[in-house]
């Protein structure tokens, strides 16, 4: 799957943090496939600022980056859409979200209820 760095940064943020044994060594591999390397880094040139209220928000350079292919794997992908499920049903998804959650559910719900 073909992701940007907006929607790398908000899986990395997504994914859970404690799990079985077996989970967390796949976690480990797909954290090290949505991080940024030492030129990917300098390219985006991240910068991070602090609003008035106390919100962190993190700036990069968008043409500095093509997308980047992850594969995640079904164990890893079915985390991801129970994730996104979980913050829909509670009615806490941000639109930041909103792209992610088309990207993961789009078809999947409906095949599969």
């Amino acid at each position: 799957m073909k992701l940007g760095v907006s929607e790398r940064i908000l899986i990395l943020n997504l994914l859970p943090k404690e799990g079985t044994y077996a989970t967390l060594k796949l976690l480990r591999v797909v954290r090290e496939g949505l991080s940024f390397d030492a030129a990917e880094n300098e390219a985006l040139q991240f910068k991070q600022d602090t609003s008035p209220e106390g919100a962190q928000t993190v700036r990069w350079n968008p043409e500095a980056c093509p997308e980047k292919e992850i594969v995640f794997g079904k164990v890893i992908e079915e985390l991801i859409r129970k994730t996104l499920k979980d913050l829909d049903k509670a009615a806490k998804l941000t639109e930041d979200y909103y792209s992610l959650y088309e990207l993961f559910m789009e078809g999947y719900e409906d095949e599969n209820g």
